[in-house]
């Protein structure tokens, strides 16, 4: 995979991630149509019926709805032939249900890293690990 190639793929995920952070999701959504290839495969276990672009829709919308004022900051972001690596810090107050703790108000902090393997500039394959157990104790739902 070229330079140029590894430009482009990191040019389309700062586009991605850019959405993200406005917070409006049906730009979201419309920038994951432009984003992610139809047959994608999403490779982090989430409890989503739905596949490829529908699968991260779901995804970004129900974190929306649990966290509506979600902000992702990269940390670190590696491009690497046809993948980008990114480390995520994630800030937002818990404002909706969350693993079936109501809404605490409670702000929390967590880290996450993906995997996007690109295929002619889009997203063709992604794996995350999300921390979870962070969220779950900074909502109160655990104990340290």
């Amino acid at each position: 995979m070229s330079t140029a190639d590894e430009a482009r793929n990191t040019a389309a995920f700062n586009r991605f991630h850019d959405a993200v952070n406005a917070g409006d999701v049906a730009s979201l959504a419309r920038a994951i149509d432009e984003f992610v290839l139809p047959d994608a495969q999403i490779r982090t276990p989430l409890p989503i019926d739905a596949t490829g672009p529908e699968k991260l829709k779901q995804v970004w919308w129900m974190l929306f709805s649990i966290y509506p004022d979600l902000h992702v900051a990269v940390d670190d972001l590696i491009a690497a032939g046809d993948k980008i690596v990114v480390r995520n810090t994630v800030t937002g107050t818990q404002q909706g249900e969350f693993m079936g703790t109501p809404p605490t108000g409670r702000s929390v902090t967590y880290h996450e890293i993906f995997i996007f393997r690109f295929v002619d500039g889009r997203v063709a394959e992604t794996w995350g690990v999300v921390d979870v157990l962070a969220q779950m104790r900074q909502i109160g739902a655990l104990s340290d």
